[in-house]
């Protein structure tokens, strides 16, 4: 039940820009990120958070490694109002991003803003690691 005390707050939009256009890179590049967050309105974040990560997704349990990460909380290193920022990391040699027919593996770079009021917003961006092929389903022969 609404109090009538709470307001609502648009989510941010976060626009991503990948050092490679077509976010396609391969084992051991360096991946580099800039961003820019729109529509935070008066209410700066007290905490960003900077990730690039893996996880599985279809049948069975889902996975997920962390493969690089980084808080921003000293407010000489947070972005003012209108945020925005950059990193880098170099990617590890596997695991390669995988379109499978039973299970995929997406990777991701996952910004994260904390706000004073206790809410929060995260953003997530995928890019492609490696060149696998697609799986195809195998088809019977009758």
């Amino acid at each position: 039940m609404s109090t009538g005390a709470e307001t609502f707050r648009p989510s941010p939009r976060v626009t991503v820009i990948f050092s490679h256009s077509d976010r396609h890179y391969e084992p051991l590049d360096p991946l580099e990120v800039r961003y820019e967050a729109d529509g935070l309105e008066d209410e700066p974040p007290r905490a960003v958070e900077h990730s690039v990560l893996w996880f599985t997704e279809g049948k069975g349990e889902e996975d997920l490694g962390v493969h690089f990460f980084e808080r921003l909380v000293a407010p000489e290193r947070l972005p003012p109002t209108a945020p925005m920022g950059q990193f880098s990391c170099r990617l590890p040699r596997s695991p390669l991003s995988y379109e499978g027919v039973v299970v995929k593996i997406r990777w991701c770079v996952r910004i994260r803003f904390f706000f004073e009021s206790g809410r929060d917003y995260v953003s997530e961006h995928e890019f492609a690691v490696g060149q696998l092929p697609p799986a195809h389903p195998l088809t019977a022969n009758l």
